[in-house]
């Protein structure tokens, strides 16, 4: 039977001088090594071969429709968009992945991608066709169809394949956590117009407010008898005055009384003073 080394580590007692610590112990064991795994050793191989296979016809189908294009337009340019034939139908094949365990969704990128490898290897021939090497062009435009064929065969090794009622579970489980996550963004959308809404509101309010205050009467005629509503300061007065002068200029609020008191008797009055005395004067 093999076995492997491997090291253990445990905590054991330790005196010195009549003290006691707990310290760190490593050994060396011989253990049973396990039987070597040729599944996943075989499923390794494979995944990495797809990998190179899709990557050889990346460089390949770039090659050719690059030089396609570059009959017309700059090199540069024209290999740039060469990438994106081969591209397309590997990105379908990355979201088909993603979706395994949604066939529905899935059918859909796996249409896509059949769509966009036909139309690359259409351009791989009609390179090959348009320079006189026929052959060529054929089996050029067989390496994607071959990558492809290969990163299908990877992707099933991976797959793990799903009963109806448990790909119903899945289903619906997806569904309440996908509601979930795009609830956030809406929560967030409703937050912000909310919040506009209510600054707006705040304005309407502060316009509301400071209509109710007077106005500067500075640009307004002398002859105007509504253009002063509050009775002029005639110079220093008590409290009782100023609020008996304020009632009888027809001022009732409670707090443009105390403001005119402020403003022509005693800046420190108090509002429960000025309350009383409207009292009385009532």
């Amino acid at each position: 039977m093999k076995t492997r080394t491997i090291e253990r580590t445990r905590l054991v007692p330790h005196t010195v001088d009549g003290h006691t610590e707990m310290v760190l112990d490593r050994e060396k064991i011989e253990v049973p090594a396990p039987p070597r795994d040729w599944d996943h050793i075989v499923r390794t191989g494979v995944t990495v071969g797809a990998i190179l296979l899709v990557t050889v016809s990346l460089v390949w189908t770039t090659t050719s429709i690059g030089g396609l294009l570059a009959m017309s337009v700059v090199a540069v340019v024209a290999y740039g968009a060469g990438v994106a034939f081969d591209a397309s139908w590997i990105m379908c094949m990355g979201v088909e992945w993603l979706l395994r365990y949604d066939p529905a969704r899935a059918a859909a990128a796996q249409k896509a991608g059949r769509f966009a490898l036909a139309v690359s290897m259409g351009a791989v021939f009609a390179h090959g066709y348009l320079n006189g090497q026929l052959v060529v062009g054929v089996v050029g435009a067989l390496v994607s169809a071959l990558a492809k064929g290969g990163w299908t065969i990877a992707m099933r090794v991976h797959a793990r394949p799903l009963d109806p009622r448990t790909q119903q579970w899945v289903a619906k489980r997806r569904a309440d956590v996908d509601g979930q996550l795009a609830m956030i963004p809406v929560r967030r959308e409703l937050q912000r117009g909310q919040a506009v809404i209510e600054a707006e509101q705040r304005s309407l309010a502060a316009l509301a407010d400071s209509g109710s205050v007077d106005p500067d009467e500075s640009g307004q005629s002398a002859d105007d008898p509504a253009a002063d509503p509050e009775p002029p300061a005639a110079g220093p007065m008590t409290i009782k005055d100023a609020v008996r002068t304020a009632l009888d200029s027809g001022i009732r609020e409670p707090d443009r009384v105390l403001a005119y008191v402020r403003q022509v008797a005693d800046a420190n009055a108090k509002s429960d003073t000025v309350a009383r005395y409207i009292r009385l004067a009532g």
